[in-house]
């Protein structure tokens, strides 16, 4: 697992990297692109107020900044975060790790979009869940939580993605298995884009 040190490293070639193992279809950025797309049509179709959860260099947040959609963001690497003001420069982005819970300034605000890209896989199951618990409690009626990851539909997919990536496979990530993440949130639905990627939504039921 990388630490906030280790992202500020790896800012600067970050999009670059993953772009790399999107077009060569590996794991584990395969679909990445395609995943970011579904995320952005989805919330632009609602628009208002989006918070993303370490929105990283501000790849998918930046374009929905630019479509006029208002962005709060959290992330804790400082040097990721000085990229994507600059792209950003109005957006209320705070320094911080999530798993450890939001900003204040973020609780205080109701959201109609949430969204985590490649962020969430970080985190135990336990704290997904307790996160999660926490974000739905910030959506505004009828608002969306958008988490595109490296995720599976059970655990045989993610098994048999394990045996393909052999040593390029990272232990020390806890990703998405639908039919697991959906006994603690049973009103999400998954998309899946590629053989290791899909998209959950979890809907505000409150």
């Amino acid at each position: 697992m990388l630490s906030s040190k280790g992202f500020d490293l790896w800012a600067d070639g970050y999009d670059k990297s993953v772009g790399l193992s999107d077009e060569d279809g590996t794991y584990p950025f395969a679909g990445y692109k395609d995943v970011l797309n579904e995320i952005y049509n989805n919330v632009l179709s609602r628009g208002g107020t989006v918070l993303d959860i370490g929105f990283g260099t501000g790849t998918l947040t930046s374009k929905l900044y630019e479509k006029g959609c208002k962005i709060y963001g959290q992330d804790f690497s400082g040097r990721m975060i000085d990229i994507a003001r600059k792209k950003m420069p109005n957006a209320k982005l705070y320094q911080g790790d999530f798993s450890a819970g939001l900003a204040a300034e973020l609780t205080d605000c109701k959201y109609d979009a949430i969204i985590a890209a490649y962020s969430l896989h970080h985190l135990t199951d336990n704290q997904k869940v307790s996160l999660l618990s926490a974000l739905l409690k910030l959506l505004n009626d009828g608002g969306r939580i958008y988490i595109g990851d490296v995720a599976f539909a059970d655990r045989r997919e993610l098994d048999a993605c394990r045996a393909q990536a052999g040593g390029e496979w990272d232990d020390e990530e806890i990703y998405f298995v639908y039919d697991e993440f959906k006994k603690y949130f049973p009103q999400t639905e998954f998309k899946q884009i590629s053989f290791c990627s899909g998209v959950l939504c979890l809907k505000n039921q409150f």
